[in-house]
């Protein structure tokens, strides 16, 4: 059986919402699953540095 998706309620600014859809369209995802990449992501990074932000990042 699939691992179900947990629903939470998110609130954000218009701004971070608009500059999310922007991306998840030019990655040809949905703005829900553009989220839920970001976040996967930022996990894997924490998983190999520790940190919870790289240095790199502005």
């Amino acid at each position: 059986m699939a691992n179900p998706k947990k629903q939470i309620p998110l609130r954000l600014s218009k701004e971070l919402y608009n500059q999310i859809a922007a991306w998840a369209q030019d990655d040809f995802r949905s703005v829900n699953g553009q989220i839920e990449y970001l976040l996967t992501e930022c996990l894997k990074q924490r998983k190999k540095s520790g940190k919870h932000v790289p240095d790199n990042l502005n």
